[in-house]
């Protein structure tokens, strides 16, 4: 049952952690702005634009520091608590540790459930970001080979060559992953396309296949095609493609598996999507780690609180570029790879947890 302590830990928890988890952001979102003010009133941007722009970008940058909002708020929570001797009160009333904190844990959890939500909304808020700013370079050349593109609805396009100045492309792969016989797989091959403004792409002598399963898979042979759904322009073609920040969970699975068709190399790409998950879940595990650190901050104060939070979050940042490195270069499982840092520090947190006086 909700108790009043069990209220009154949770808000004390909860300020904190907003207040963490949106200043960070907020502060980051000064600097950059520092740094760019110059560029973005030489676009001609409005002042209102470029606002918005940032708070387009806060969902993003929410999601990394979310693990450090949960030390912070973990640490000084239950640090203050500690040096008023609340939990020492708790502990008299027949409360044991693990029980006074367990609204801590309830909030490291909507944490978690906050950070699933943010990755997913984060690449839709990026791309209009992106948009305000203005952001999105074209490549100064008039032609671009051997490159992929992720589109829409989960499609890849693969083209040999794209020239701008005709328009029209050379040798063109367009793939989409589907989810079975309702909504089936298909690779559409071309060995050329072009372009008109008024009606779009034509794409010349080719095939496609309509794989509805692994048993099965149905060819059409055509001398032209119009595919509806293939509406980007050609010098859409050449703009910047989406980091891997920039899309969400399935997005960017789909173009791993599109790229591992093409014999690309994506191991980087796969620590980056399953750190999409990891990143959340350490809320939890760092929770295991800062709570027994944290009945110690009487001993140094405030002073120790931040000192202990900020080198504990420098460290999981480093570990989570070292791990990254590795996984990116094959060293290690990509998946492995995202998940190393929450697990050293969910070892090391379950350890400390164990021997907290309760």
């Amino acid at each position: 049952m909700v108790r009043a302590l069990d209220r009154y830990v949770f808000v004390e928890f909860w300020k904190i952690f907003v207040t963490t988890a949106l200043g960070f952001p907020i502060l980051v979102n000064i600097i950059d702005l520092t740094d760019n003010l110059d560029t973005y009133l030489g676009r001609h941007l409005s002042v209102g634009r470029i606002v918005l722009s940032y708070l387009y970008w806060l969902p993003d940058s929410m999601f990394m520091v979310l693990p450090a909002a949960v030390l912070f708020a973990t640490v000084f929570a239950i640090g203050a608590l500690t040096r008023h001797s609340e939990i020492t009160a708790a502990k008299a009333s027949g409360i044991s540790f693990y029980r006074f904190i367990a609204p801590i844990f309830v909030g490291a959890l909507l944490a978690t459930v906050m950070g699933l939500l943010l990755g997913e909304v984060a690449p839709a808020t990026n791309k209009k970001r992106l948009d305000i700013l203005q952001a999105n370079r074209v490549n100064i050349s008039n032609d671009r080979y051997n490159f992929a593109y992720a589109a829409d609805r989960g499609r890849v396009y693969k083209i040999g060559a794209l020239h701008l100045l005709e328009p029209s492309v050379e040798g063109m792969v367009i793939e989409r992953k589907g989810k079975g016989p309702d909504y089936p797989s298909y690779v559409i091959t071309a060995n050329s396309a072009r372009y008109k403004p008024s009606t779009g792409w034509l794409l010349q002598r080719g095939a496609m296949h309509v794989i509805p399963d692994t048993l099965h898979n149905v060819t059409f042979s055509f001398d032209s095609l119009r595919d509806r759904h293939f509406t980007e322009a050609p010098k859409q073609l050449t703009l910047t493609q989406k980091a891997p920040a920039d899309m969400g969970f399935r997005e960017l699975g789909r173009f791993i598996t599109s790229m591992e068709r093409s014999g690309a190399e994506v191991n980087e790409l796969r620590v980056e999507r399953m750190l999409k998950i990891a990143i959340p879940i350490t809320c939890v595990v760092i929770l295991l780690f800062g709570a027994p650190l944290a009945t110690s901050t009487q001993r140094g104060g405030a002073a120790y609180g931040v000192g202990l939070s900020l080198a504990t979050t420098v460290i999981f940042l480093m570990l989570i570029q070292l791990t990254k490195g590795i996984g990116g270069k094959g060293m290690i499982p990509a998946d492995l790879a995202a998940w190393l840092p929450s697990i050293i520090f969910g070892v090391v947190g379950v350890i400390l947890f164990a021997r907290v006086r309760t």
